[in-house]
């Protein structure tokens, strides 16, 4: 019997909605919001921010390519 993929080890770390107590008060304690006195229970909401990167493809990247195909023609000469 296979095993579901929800409960196999994902190849890279995702992304999660949900902060565990302590993380919420480094968070709490980087925005200032944070008070030694107050209790860990019942702590506010804290926003999760996801974040998407893209993958640029600059001009850079192609005058790379373009570079080495000239350096590759002339090496052959």
């Amino acid at each position: 019997m296979s095993i579901h993929p929800s409960l196999t080890a994902s190849k890279g770390k995702k992304q999660r909605s949900v902060l565990k107590r302590y993380e919420r008060i480094e968070k709490l304690k980087k925005e200032s919001k944070w008070k030694d006195d107050t209790s860990s229970f019942g702590l506010p909401k804290v926003k999760v921010i996801k974040m998407k990167l893209k993958k640029l493809k600059t001009t850079e990247a192609k005058e790379g390519k373009e570079a080495t195909g000239a350096a590759a023609k002339t090496a052959s000469k």
